[in-house]
């Protein structure tokens, strides 16, 4: 089986060549559709004699086609991953113009909430087994299953809770790492039939909900880690003989089976969301697609399965990309810093925050899957509710910025907010209202055809004046959305644009070294947790030298004084130094820590509109530490 799974970086300038590249979708041959299709026309009558044609098409495409199936490393998993598009997959164009979903963690560590023997563990709760948490034994462990009694689970209010938000489906855990079956299990007893009081399955209840309110559902299931199951990874070593056990034992006597009947005995789905998938042996994970081929030809699987062979990119958690992404993929996300419930989590999203995420996700050209952790007693926290609720209100009230969307031509975000495409029509997401009345868009090549600012069904024209290659926008006083207000324009042709970041004459332009041109050190991503699994992401610059520069290109619409600030770790006291091309010239020492800080470092006088290029170094101090993640302009006053 061919996949292509890969988020890679393009610069197409139009969105049509950036979304629609006929090399690009080309380049994917998706085995799986092509059988599914096979065994429909063969049902039809068609005969062995398409059969026969298909496939020597297919294998002349395979043989002959090397630059169009060359794979690419994938960022997230570092495993060798093709790109994919919606084209290839019968459910993908779905996937793709969905774009918002619901994430749900909930299991036995709902039940402790992050809280074991009267002490609170920091981090995610789906982890609490873990020696870095509560290192809980899997025989203690399997314990909490007779506490767990779920009276207040409400698989409607799940459901319509989705559905409020604007989300088009539910992915489960119907087994965590912890090897813990929130389905009944004929398979293996340690499930929420057989092991606990409550004697329900949860997942027929939700899967019934979500088709009743008319959404999908899914499945996840961790299939690499068990930590109760003997030769899962991390899970015991020896079964209850004394036996040494193996993964293989594993996955044929739990996996395996398991597998087949989340896949076999809860109707359609949409997908399954395999995780972690670690060191598995390329021939288990086989196995598993065809499984899921087998009882599910519709559903996608994600690219968590690993060795290349999902259906599409899964980013890493918590992460939203800076730059587009091509070919389908997600990312994943909480509502607060746990996937699963932790009692003393009350870090919640507001909902301003979850839809300039949404946005941020569409407008890279990806799909946004949301997670909600459910208490113990099966109860959703009302913050998450009342966040996700007011969100869907505004989705519901512009579903034309969410839904079937293009990404941004721009590949990138604005100081303002965001663009997404949907034809001939451009969308301007305004997340920070301009005081000025003005809103100002760089780079924009196709004629405006016209311009209204939309509130709902309603909407009032807006004057807008061109200014070289820049187009400015006269708004009204005040915003007329809380969250998020929406521009639409209506373009003469496609939205073809000049992406280098334009320098907004009335706001902080803040440009991150992922578009930098980076000359004698580093440009890669660094992760880091500020609490166990709480992932963090930045594409940061290092192993610095003397000679290294760090250069953007940018577009200026006012000439003026901005002020310049560095956003940087390290250890000590550093020196930066930043220059215009062929103009000015400031550096000043700041002192740096291990996280991520602005810092002011002076003045730069932009002497002229049009284009420049700003560098800057690292001129003393503790080059080997020194981590510079994105430079901050802003017009003085």
């Amino acid at each position: 089986q061919i996949n292509c799974a890969n988020p890679s970086v393009h610069n197409s300038t139009t969105n049509k060549e950036s979304r629609f590249s006929k090399e690009r979708t080309a380049a994917c041959v998706h085995t799986n559709s092509l059988r599914n299709s096979l065994r429909y026309h063969m049902s039809r009558g068609i005969g062995k004699v398409l059969l026969g044609i298909i496939l020597g098409i297919s294998v002349f495409f395979l043989l002959w086609s090397p630059r169009l199936f060359s794979p690419e490393v994938g960022t997230s998993s570092g495993e060798t991953m093709m790109k994919v598009h919606s084209e290839d997959i019968p459910l993908g164009k779905r996937f793709e113009d969905g774009n918002y979903a619901m994430f749900v963690h909930w299991g036995l560590y709902s039940q402790l909430g992050n809280e074991v023997n009267g002490k609170t563990y920091y981090g995610i709760g789906e982890w609490i087994m873990n020696p870095q948490m509560a290192n809980i034994h899997p025989e203690k462990y399997k314990e909490v299953a007779k506490q767990f009694n779920p009276v207040k689970f409400d698989p409607m209010a799940i459901a319509r809770l989705a559905k409020d938000a604007g989300m088009k489906y539910v992915v489960i855990t119907s087994k965590h790492h912890d090897g813990f079956a929130m389905y009944h299990s004929n398979s293996n007893d340690f499930n929420v039939v057989d092991a606990t009081p409550y004697k329900r399955d949860v997942m027929k209840d939700l899967a019934k909900a979500c088709h009743d309110v008319g959404i999908g559902f899914g499945f996840y299931y961790s299939h690499y880690q068990d930590w109760t199951y003997p030769g899962g990874n991390n899970g015991p070593t020896t079964d209850e003989e004394g036996k040494d056990a193996t993964f293989d034992d594993y996955f044929k006597k739990k996996c395996l089976l398991q597998v087949e009947e989340i896949t076999s005995e809860y109707g359609p789905i949409e997908l399954v969301w395999f995780d972690t998938p670690g060191q598995i042996s390329k021939h288990y994970v086989q196995e598993l697609v065809k499984v899921v081929r087998k009882n599910q030809p519709n559903a996608l699987i994600s690219g968590r399965i690993g060795h290349g062979l999902g259906d599409y990119q899964s980013l890493d958690d918590m992460e939203v990309p800076v730059r587009n992404v091509e070919g389908m993929w997600e990312a994943v996300d909480t509502t607060n810093d746990s996937w699963g419930y932790a009692h003393y989590d009350e870090n919640w999203k507001t909902p301003a925050q979850i839809l300039h995420r949404l946005i941020a996700c569409v407008a890279r050209g990806g799909t946004y899957m949301l997670n909600i952790g459910p208490r113990g007693d099966g109860s959703i926290p009302e913050p998450a509710q009342n966040s996700l609720r007011n969100a869907g209100e505004w989705i519901k009230r512009y579903p034309q910025v969410v839904y079937g969307t293009d990404p941004s031509p721009w590949n990138h975000a604005m100081p303002w907010g965001d663009v997404v495409v949907k034809g001939n029509k451009m969308f301007l997401t305004v997340n920070t209202w301009p005081l000025s009345g003005e809103l100002c868009l760089p780079g924009l090549k196709a004629p405006i055809l016209s311009a209204m600012m939309l509130k709902g069904t309603e909407s009032e024209p807006v004057k807008y004046e061109n200014l070289g290659s820049w187009t400015r926008f006269m708004l009204p006083a005040r915003a007329p959305e809380r969250y998020v207000s929406v521009l639409e324009l209506v373009l003469k042709g496609v939205p073809e644009v000049d992406d280098v970041h334009g320098i907004d004459p009335g706001m902080t332009t803040t440009i991150e070294v992922e578009f930098s041109i980076v000359t004698g050190g580093t440009k890669e991503t660094k992760r880091w947790m500020e609490k166990f699994g709480e992932w963090k992401h930045a594409i940061q610059v290092s192993n610095w030298l003397s000679d290294t520069k760090v250069t953007w290109n940018v577009n200026v619409l006012e000439p003026g004084d901005y002020q310049i600030e560095l956003t940087y770790a390290g250890d000590g006291r550093l020196v930066w130094g930043v220059e215009l091309e062929g103009g000015s010239f400031i550096k000043n020492e700041k002192e740096s820590s291990h996280i991520y800080q602005s810092f002011p470092i002076g003045w730069l006088k932009l002497d002229r509109s049009g284009f420049h290029s700003i560098t800057v170094s690292l001129l003393e101090g503790d080059v080997s530490k020194a981590s510079l993640k994105s430079i901050s302009i802003s017009p003085i006053p």
